[in-house]
């Protein structure tokens, strides 16, 4: 606002020329930004909120058709599922979620043993084909919330074109404001919040760790109750 201020008082001849048309331009770019970008994080969120549903139905389900395999084969697999289950709640720090991971690809490794040593004796049995189908389900589940947590995010290039774009729109309506000499505190504050309302919002869908909003992990918190704890 000074700015422009300052720059009309010295050429107090020349006329504003098309600054309005330039704030409505970025205004209206802005708007369009800040809707593709939500719409990428939202997307990104749903993902995630899904592959937990899903991967505690899949869980659920092997350890339910866990039941088909002989003995001792299937307390083995139970036991080492109720381990498994605890593994995949979501956690903020970094290292305790990569242990978590890492102990999770060791019991993949054990019930795939398992499996294969079943698979000489129970190889023809349809119901023996349900279980690996579920189990091979569940391994799935597991890279694909590695990637959405790892990968899935909104480039960090549309994160900076957004906050950066923000800022040139909010001075353009400052330098416009100064030279006409009218400018509107309440308006300024007003878009200031929102902008920074709506950006505050597409970061915070964008982290799967930690912020406002959380991809909830009540499916597997759920199927804990149902399973039972850890075995000590």
């Amino acid at each position: 606002f000074r700015a422009g201020r300052w720059w009309q008082e010295r050429t107090p001849d020349e006329k504003e020329g098309p600054t309005n048309m330039l704030v409505g331009s970025l205004l209206a770019l802005m708007a369009f930004l800040l809707a593709v970008t939500m719409g990428m994080a939202s997307d990104r969120f749903d993902t995630r909120r899904g592959l937990v549903l899903d991967e505690a139905n899949a869980i659920g389900t092997t350890y339910l058709r866990a039941g088909f395999l002989p003995e001792p084969a299937a307390t083995e697999v139970r036991t080492l599922l109720r381990e498994y289950v605890p593994l995949r709640v979501n956690v903020a720090d970094l290292d305790e979620r990569t242990a978590n991971f890492a102990r999770s690809e060791e019991i993949h490794a054990k019930l795939w043993a398992i499996t294969e040593e079943l698979e000489a004796t129970e190889g023809d049995s349809e119901t023996f084909a349900l279980f690996v189908e579920s189990l091979n389900e569940t391994i799935d589940l597991h890279g694909a919330r590695l990637a959405a947590i790892t990968y899935a995010r909104v480039p960090e290039t549309v994160l900076l074109l957004l906050i950066l774009g923000s800022a040139l729109t909010l001075g353009m309506v400052g330098y416009s404001a100064g030279l006409t000499r009218r400018r509107s505190p309440i308006t300024a504050v007003v878009l200031v919040i929102v902008l920074g309302a709506v950006i505050t919002l597409v970061v915070d869908l964008d982290r799967p760790r930690r912020g406002f909003l959380m991809v909830s992990q009540q499916p597997l918190l759920d199927l804990i109750e149902q399973i039972g704890p850890p075995t000590p």
